[in-house]
């Protein structure tokens, strides 16, 4: 197990809401942001971005909300199955959130997927003076 594809330990992974990781698609520049969460196998990982604006993150920072095996965007009311990925309530229902693979190995959450590398824990940081919009309201 490469030591750059080691995420965090699973017991750090909460049970009721997400984790927040940055990684980057291999040969790019441009940091995403992934979460992971606990399911009923283990752990899975799909990108912190909901399938209606996908400028929106499902984690803001702070853990997503979870309910019923689902994970909620709060911008939407779009209601994501942890285990599948696939919405299947609000806006984007029938959408897929964007699978990020990950394994647990000896207790470890690890980033097997050959399309990303592991960056870090966290959010993607962002200049104390942006000031661009988060909004999401249509004009």
């Amino acid at each position: 197990m490469s030591s750059a594809s080691r995420i965090t330990s699973v017991e750090d992974v909460p049970a009721d809401t997400t984790l927040v990781y940055r990684l980057r698609p291999v040969g790019g520049d441009e940091s995403k942001e992934a979460i992971l969460l606990r399911d009923t196998e283990g752990v899975v990982s799909w990108l912190n971005y909901c399938q209606h604006f996908t400028h929106i993150k499902l984690d803001k920072g702070s853990g997503a909300e979870i309910r019923n095996g689902e994970v909620i965007c709060t911008n939407h009311g779009a209601y994501f199955e942890i285990d599948s990925g696939q919405c299947t309530h609000g806006p984007c229902e029938g959408a897929y959130l964007t699978e990020v693979e990950v394994a647990v190995e000896e207790d470890l959450v690890v980033l097997i997927d050959d399309d990303y590398e592991f960056v870090g824990l966290g959010e993607i940081e962002t200049a104390p003076d942006d000031l661009g919009s988060k909004s999401n309201y249509e004009f």
